[in-house]
């Protein structure tokens, strides 16, 4: 079999079919990262990613299909997040989410990844800190990168970013680039893909 190929980066609206890119792929590994300021208005500038399983309607089917730093496994454990890397050594990515996809249960069309910044309001921090974000798809079993999205939001208002979403394409699976920002922060995204969250 014919191994994966390294992609070129995807730029934002455009979409790659990852399983025609790598028709052995079973489970992906999704890196976010980013480079920020230690300080920012005497606080620290700390950013989160999140994952959202969405329906064909684009809403999560329960409260559980919000995946973040508070619910780090879905249910039956085919999408969990691994958390903070908070050294930054051996890997560039800073925050990484697995995803089982042949156990997604068929409910399940896309999955949303949204990085927001903690507090941001709170402490009048935006994605205009934020330099070098970006999110990339690999395959967990053989570490090949499938597609990478730079964000070159420079100077953005906006403190939550719906980076890309990974979506049901015929029996197989496609990755699109997004981008699309918000200042409503991760209470707006949650309550857009109609999670029950308690006003910030």
């Amino acid at each position: 079999m014919t191994a994966p190929q390294k992609q070129p980066h995807l730029l934002k609206d455009q979409e790659v079919n990852l399983t025609e890119v790598d028709p052995a792929l079973h489970r992906a590994v999704v890196g976010l990262g980013w480079a920020v300021p230690e300080l920012s208005h005497g606080f620290a500038v700390d950013l989160d990613a999140s994952a959202f399983l969405l329906n064909r309607e684009s809403r999560v089917r329960h409260d559980m299909d919000f995946i973040f730093y508070n619910n780090l496994e879905s249910e039956g454990s085919f999408v969990k997040h691994l958390g903070d890397n908070t050294t930054g050594e051996g890997d560039e990515d800073k925050e990484k989410i697995e995803i089982n996809l042949d156990n997604l249960p068929f409910d399940v069309e896309k999955v949303a990844f949204c990085v927001t910044i903690h507090n941001a309001q709170e402490r009048q921090q935006t994605f205009g800190l934020v330099k070098d974000a970006y999110i990339r798809i690999s395959d967990q079993d053989s570490g090949v990168e499938l597609a990478r999205f730079d964000l070159t939001e420079d100077a953005s208002e906006d403190n939550a970013f719906i980076f890309g979403e990974i979506s049901r394409e015929g029996m197989g699976w496609k990755f699109k680039a997004l981008g699309q920002g918000t200042p409503g922060g991760l209470y707006k995204i949650a309550r857009d893909y109609k999670v029950n969250v308690a006003a910030p």
